[in-house]
């Protein structure tokens, strides 16, 4: 199998030491992509090109941004079957999730294609006669992006488009779980005629990951980061990036709740209940992992729940016969079989669900409890936890009780108690009447507590990837004291 090179100052070349390593099928265990295993030197070799080609790029006009990142969208498009396939080997993905990836991620080339002519500043009224002013933003410089495996394009995409939109120059660091997918999405975005050095990408062996990051993070022509994943690997990389000063944009993980009140319509609970718990395996870091029900909606809940859970089987994602794919490795797998064994020993009832290896069905654990690690540890990954709450007040407090807080939602047919309820929730995202699992390239992303901090989307993605500067302009001669 050729070997996947690196992408430094618009070419691909392989490892600087000449080493690779290898991706595996996760329901095959077959070898799927060997990739060149960057050293030091071509960390650094990747941040030098994309420093060089930042003074021409970020005095780009922002029209010529804006039609290289439309032409970036349709690249992307065109990629479309090659990256399809390259999630369904690298990460057991469906059809049906890959090609929403490359949907969402191809809006977001265009939502910040439409950015470049939006990064405006404003006049300050000053109190010295005669100046005027101005706060302006301008490009940062170089910016390190750090995307995962379970959404790879639509994080991958994310990750340099509005740093490059903004006019910042980029070095993508790849997950070692997809190279070849992130490969692709660089590729396609190179392609639409980006300028050699603009966009950059690097992938390593996964032991290499420590010291390549803080060399990255280190370099003093890296100006932002920017981290999707995890959130123990989250505070990592901001205990980096405050060591070194470099402000960064950390979106973690998440146990979201999705609190059924008395009134809800259950059969709408229900069905995005179903959607945000289980799409993509749940392998989401806005996934509804816990279900929430208030007083009599308990039962009526559960009773419909565990008829949709049922009807939610998994399969080889190449074979497209299953709703749901396979978990992204078996020790991923191993962990939902732990913390259902845990939560049912305890004395929570299974009502749905099994599996063997990779490949896991849909399941759901009713009476979940605190003592339970499913209450407050985060599964990513195919299982549902119902817990039973005697108010409002209780289940908000619930809610709140988790370190996470990325997303949430609330159903209820009083659209106003629900949306008090909603403020109430500490969270970055909540949905009333809607699932967890929501994005839109426009939309602020972002989470609080170990959620991370920062905000992906819009004007708010805008603030996080430029300087924000006073400058003045004074007429005449103030009067100086001394």
């Amino acid at each position: 199998m050729d070997s996947l090179n690196l992408y430094i100052d618009g070419r691909h070349r392989p490892a600087s030491d000449g080493r690779s390593f290898t991706r595996a099928n996760p329901v095959s265990g077959a070898v799927v992509t060997t990739a060149a295993a960057a050293s030091l030197d071509d960390a650094a070799a990747a941040v030098d090109a994309a420093a060089r080609a930042f003074p021409e790029w970020s005095a780009t006009t922002p029209g010529a941004r804006r039609k290289l990142l439309m032409a970036a969208s349709q690249s992307l498009q065109a990629r479309g079957d090659d990256i399809v396939q390259a999630m369904k080997d690298e990460i057991g993905a469906t059809e049906g999730w890959a090609r929403f990836n490359v949907m969402l991620a191809a809006d977001m080339l265009v939502e910040a294609a439409a950015l470049t002519t939006q990064i405006k500043g404003e006049i300050i009224p000053s109190n010295r006669p005669g100046t005027t002013a101005y706060a302006i933003r301008q490009a940062a410089g170089v910016v390190l992006a750090m995307a995962p495996w379970n959404a790879p394009v639509i994080l991958g995409v994310r990750s340099i488009a509005t740093p490059l939109a903004c006019g910042n120059t980029v070095v993508m660091k790849t997950s070692e779980l997809c190279p070849r997918t992130h490969a692709l999405i660089i590729e396609a975005v190179a392609e639409a005629g980006l300028p050699a050095g603009v966009v950059n990408a690097i992938s390593n062996a996964p032991e290499d990951a420590p010291k390549l990051v803080e060399a990255l993070v280190a370099n003093p022509a890296v100006r932002r980061v920017n981290f999707t994943g995890s959130t123990r690997v989250g505070k990592v990389i901001g205990e980096l990036a405050g060591r070194y000063l470099k402000p960064a944009l950390l979106e973690l993980g998440g146990k979201a709740p999705m609190i059924v009140l008395e009134d809800a319509d259950i059969d709408k609970a229900v069905a995005a209940a179903g959607f945000g718990a289980y799409m993509n395996q749940g392998q989401i870091c806005m996934s509804t992992e816990r279900i929430i029900t208030v007083g009599a909606a308990g039962d009526a809940f559960a009773e419909a729940f565990a008829k949709k859970v049922a009807s939610l089987t998994a399969g080889d994602p190449n074979e497209g016969a299953a709703p749901l794919g396979s978990l992204v490795t078996q020790a991923a797998a191993d962990r939902i079989g732990d913390l259902i064994a845990d939560a049912t020993d305890k004395g929570a009832t299974l009502i749905a669900g099994g599996g063997s290896g990779t490949i896991l069905n849909a399941a759901a654990v009713d009476h979940v409890t605190p003592e339970m690690r499913l209450y407050s540890e985060e599964s990513f990954g195919p299982v549902a936890a119902i817990i039973r709450a005697g108010s409002v007040d209780e289940a908000v407090r619930i809610a709140n009780e988790s370190e996470f807080g990325l997303s949430a939602a609330v159903f209820g047919r009083d659209v106003m108690a629900a949306m008090g309820v909603a403020r109430r929730i500490e969270s970055g995202i909540c949905h009333v009447n809607g699932p967890t699992v929501h994005d839109e390239a426009q939309m602020p992303f972002g989470g609080v507590k170990a959620s991370g901090y920062g905000r992906f989307g819009g004007l708010w993605g805008v603030a996080e990837f430029t300087e924000l500067r006073w400058i003045t302009v004074t007429e005449g001669a103030p009067h100086y004291p001394i």
